[in-house]
């Protein structure tokens, strides 16, 4: 019965990977037919376009065929459209066997061993539980989304591929028993969503990858850092809360050990985006497709605040952090990005790049409230995992929209659209509301037990310096993201009634809304009946804490 828990894992790993085999296929057949064209035109003959794309668009040939017609044709023609219907029937179907496998109890499976007392496991736990469910709701929601937001897109085969890898991945990762399998698994997830940031192709989007391997890379070597001496010190590396560390073996290497922590609470906070290894979030958002950035800010972005909270709490202990420099060191870094990346996102004018300069101050919402070490503030971190993973995913999918539908990547564009499409403008303020934290939505509850905690932290200056950087954080929030909201509604005397939508923008909107609406929906419901959620993560602090 234990081996269904790795059936999430493989089904949609191998899924993928036979898209992505069959993507590479056809583009290295495309390459080849390339070829063969321009030895023939050079008798006069035209090179043959069969499936619609346009190799030659360098030299000003098929360019109508590239970015017109072709999609148009591939979503209507039922031989091209299934990849879609393929890819949201793998996601659905891994989605409901990994909630049913979280939530059918307790299962372990060993898959096998590295070395000795190192073996490749799986296992659910309650935090893997909050965290599957999470990111499996959120990716369901940006899978119906992206069916009809790529149709617009190229290489939609190697797209979907990835995406499917993607999702397996974090699965892996929230469903991992010990770090070394977390490890294993938190490479692969940045390997496999390295090809989704780039998809375009263009010379921004190849930078930005790059940068954000090179940081995801760094990070990961400090975190690999961590675990060595993590392996010295403790008694195994298996998840056990409140941690295993051998106080014997500890003794007379304290320095050495906190020294050690240090360095992987940096390394996996870079792809929770905390300062200084923050920089790829605003550079990676806003080249990538929509349901990509989605899900970087959402889901992927967590996992770093998951290899925090194994690391800290289930291996290290937190009591080796308690009162030490550690431990201020990483609440200054937290409390300094989440005012930093407020004040960033404030002073943005492009719309995506601005959502994640807020993600970069949000996430760093949850490592403050991981870093005061108490059970209040524990608990608001880990609902805030889940509201932030609700509104930021619907915020970019809501900025999806106005771009491709409208071209629209600047914020002062968005005038007036609150009347060209007033269900999807409600959404984003329903969105916003919660990101800020206004009641009765879901932030304002998991900002209420982070300011509550800290003020009960007994860490100094701290205990009232981080509810008030987190109230001007909160403010700066309703300063770049609800007069976005007010401008489209009202949009004065700006207001221009020709807003048209962009030629061969195509695709049934009410498919990509739908997600958006459910994800509001989420967040409200957070803040509205927060008892369950508050009452699961309460039960995760105290095994910690």
């Amino acid at each position: 019965m234990d081996g269904l828990l790795i059936v999430p894992i493989v089904l949609p790993v191998l899924a993928g990977a036979l898209l992505v085999i069959l993507a590479f296929r056809e583009q290295l057949a495309e390459v080849r037919n390339v070829g063969s064209g321009k030895k023939e035109s050079k008798k006069g003959a035209v090179p043959e376009n069969k499936r619609g794309t346009a190799p030659e668009n360098k030299k000003g040939l098929a360019l109508e065929n590239n970015k017109g017609l072709a999609p148009e044709k591939r979503w209507k023609s039922g031989k091209e459209n299934w990849p879609f219907f393929y890819a949201g029937i793998v996601v659905t179907v891994s989605v409901v066997l990994a909630l049913v496998v979280s939530w059918t109890g307790e299962r372990s499976v060993t898959l096998f061993r590295l070395v000795d007392g190192l073996p490749v496991m799986f296992r659910v736990d309650a935090l893997g539980r909050l965290f599957v469910t999470v990111t499996s709701v959120v990716w369901l929601a940006a899978t119906v989304y992206a069916v009809v937001y790529m149709k617009k897109e190229e290489k939609q085969k190697r797209y979907f591929g990835f995406w499917l890898l993607l999702y397996g991945v974090l699965v892996g990762i929230d469903f991992s028993g010990n770090l070394i399998t977390m490890y294993l698994f938190y490479e692969l997830m940045t390997l496999v969503s390295v090809p989704l940031v780039l998809h375009s192709g263009t010379k921004e989007a190849v930078m930005a990858a790059l940068k954000y391997l090179f940081y995801s890379l760094c990070g990961a070597y400090g975190g690999l850092f961590g675990i060595f001496f993590l392996y010295r010190y403790c008694d195994s590396l298996a998840f056990t809360p409140g941690g295993t560390l051998n106080a014997a073996a500890v003794q007379g290497h304290e320095g050495a050990l906190l020294l050690a922590v240090f360095v992987m609470l940096i390394g996996f906070g870079a792809k929770a985006g905390m300062f200084p290894l923050h920089a790829w979030l605003p550079a990676a958002h806003p080249v990538a497709p929509s349901p990509a950035s989605a899900v970087l800010s959402a889901v992927i972005v967590k996992s770093g605040v998951l290899a925090v909270i194994r690391g800290v709490f289930y291996v290290a202990g937190a009591e080796l952090l308690r009162g030490t420099w550690v431990q201020y060191s990483w609440i200054v870094l937290s409390l300094l990005t989440v005012f930093m990346g407020s004040l960033l996102a404030f002073r943005e004018q492009g719309f995506k790049k601005r959502l994640a300069y807020s993600s970069v101050s949000q996430v760093s919402y949850i490592l403050f409230g991981l870093a005061v070490l108490t059970p209040g503030a524990m608990t608001g971190a880990l609902v805030h995992v889940a509201v932030h993973a609700f509104v930021k995913c619907g915020l970019f999918l809501t900025a999806g929209i106005f771009l491709q539908r409208f071209g629209y990547t600047k914020v002062g564009q968005l005038t007036g659209t609150g009347k060209r499409m007033p269900g999807l403008m409600w959404c984003y303020t329903i969105l916003s509301l919660a990101l800020i934290g206004i009641p009765p939505a879901g932030g304002f509850i998991s900002k209420w037990y982070l300011a509550e905690g800290a003020l009960q932290s007994g860490t100094g200056i701290f205990a009232w310096l981080g509810p008030v950087v987190l109230l001007v954080s909160a403010l700066l929030t309703a300063g770049y993201l609800l007069p976005v909201a007010l401008r489209g509604f009202f949009p004065g005397v700006q207001e221009d009634d020709s807003l048209q939508e962009l030629a061969g923008a195509g695709g049934n909107v009410n498919l990509q809304v739908f997600p958006i609406a459910l994800l509001a929906a989420l967040a409200l419901l957070a803040g509205v009946l927060p008892n369950m959620l508050i009452e699961y993560t309460e039960k995760i602090a105290a095994s910690v804490l």
